[in-house]
């Protein structure tokens, strides 16, 4: 469970999600991690539950949490 640095001054950290079977799944979840401080991008998959995030510093798990929740999802944890 260690976050890859892609470039100076930013982390990325990949996650499992467990429920996303479509788009517009991966859209919801996208859309409730993007509005977390510091999220440059974010790339979820529908078929892998895969959901990778770049951001300024390594994001709390638990905000992770609450906005994969808000998208009606469940956070399993970082890959």
């Amino acid at each position: 469970m260690t976050a890859q640095t892609d470039t100076p001054g930013s982390v990325t950290a990949v996650y499992k999600v467990s429920g996303m079977s479509c788009g517009h799944c991966e859209g919801a979840v996208s859309g409730e991690i993007s509005e977390l401080p510091g999220v440059a991008s974010v790339k979820a998959v529908a078929s892998t539950g895969e959901v990778t995030v770049v951001s300024a510093a390594v994001l709390d798990e638990e905000a992770v949490r609450a906005a994969v929740d808000e998208a009606g999802f469940e956070l399993v944890g970082r890959v």
